[in-house]
C-alpha cells in the first residue's frame, strides 16, 4: 500500500535506477533517444497498437515512460527497494542471490507459497531462459533484466500502450498474465495470488514518470549550458559516442 505522496518522492529521488541513465553516477549507461533505435534483423513482434518493433533492436530504448512502467512493475513485485539496484538480486521471498551472474533458478518458500522467481521483475527460470535465447543474453545484470522486462511487456502487446505515458486499467490488464502482482480487469490477480490495487499501481506510476521527466529536462538543461560554454569558448563537451543524452 501507498501510505504517502512524500514517501513516494523519497524513494524516487533515491533511485539509481530511474532511467537509464542520465545520471549523474559514474559507470552507469546514458540515456537513449527515442529516435535512435535501430534494427539489424527482420525478426519483430507487434505491439497493442500493431506497430512493427523489432525483437532484435538491442538494446530497447528506455524513455521516460518506460522506466516509470519499470520502476512501477518491480514496486507491483516487491523489489522496489527504494530504487536501489540490491532489487535486481531479490529471490522470491525476500532473500538475496550471491550473484547477478546467471538465475540462480532455486526454489523459495514462504507460507503458503514456493517460487524460484528471481530478479527485480521476478522472472521464473523457464521465463528467463526464453529471454535468453530470444535476446542473446548471458548475464543476469540489471541491464539485461530491464531489457528482458520491456521484452515480455512487448511479448504480452502491450507496448504500445506503455509508450502512452499512462498506467491504464487496460495496460495493467495486459500484464496480469506476466506478473500476479498486476490486477486484471476485476481487479483479481491472473493466478489467483496477492494483487496490488490499480489505483495504487497508478498513484506510483504517476510519481514515477513525473520524476523521471523532471530529471531529463534537467540534464537536457545542463547541456544545453555545456554546449552554450562550449561556444562561447569553455571546456569542450565528452565526445558523442552513440545515440546518448549528449547527442540530442
Amino acid at each position: 500500500m501507498l501510505r504517502s505522496a512524500t514517501r513516494f518522492l523519497g524513494a524516487l529521488a533515491l533511485s539509481t535506477t530511474a532511467f537509464t541513465a542520465l545520471d549523474v553516477q559514474p559507470g552507469r549507461a546514458a540515456f537513449r533517444h527515442p529516435a535512435a533505435e535501430s534494427t539489424s534483423t527482420s525478426r519483430a513482434l507487434k505491439t497493442s497498437d500493431q506497430e512493427v518493433v523489432p525483437i532484435s533492436a538491442l538494446p530497447y530504448i528506455i524513455t521516460p515512460e518506460r522506466r516509470a512502467l519499470l520502476n512501477t512493475i518491480r514496486f507491483a513485485e516487491g523489489t522496489w527497494l527504494n530504487g536501489d539496484d540490491l532489487g535486481y538480486k531479490v529471490m522470491f521471498g525476500g532473500s538475496l542471490m550471491p550473484s547477478l551472474e546467471r538465475h540462480p533458478d532455486r526454489v523459495m518458500r514462504t507460507p503458503g507459497y514456493a517460487s524460484a522467481a528471481a530478479g527485480a521483475y521476478q522472472f521464473m527460470p523457464f521465463t528467463w531462459n526464453m529471454v535468453q535465447r530470444k535476446l542473446g543474453f548471458r548475464r543476469f545484470g540489471p541491464i539485461e533484466q530491464d531489457q528482458g522486462a520491456l521484452f515480455l511487456v512487448q511479448r504480452r502487446k502491450a507496448l504500445g500502450l506503455a509508450d502512452r505515458g499512462q498506467m491504464s486499467p487496460t495496460l495493467a490488464a495486459k500484464l496480469a498474465p506476466e506478473w500476479a502482482s498486476f490486477p486484471t480487469l476485476s481487479g483479481h490477480s491472473f493466478y489467483g495470488q496477492p494483487v496490488k490495487r490499480f489505483a495504487d499501481l497508478r498513484r506510483f506510476y504517476n510519481y514515477s514518470l513525473t520524476e523521471v521527466r523532471e530529471r531529463v529536462e534537467r540534464e537536457r538543461d545542463r547541456l544545453a549550458q555545456q554546449s552554450d560554454n562550449q561556444t562561447a569558448g569553455g571546456p569542450q563537451q565528452p565526445v558523442c559516442t552513440g545515440p546518448t543524452v549528449l547527442c540530442f
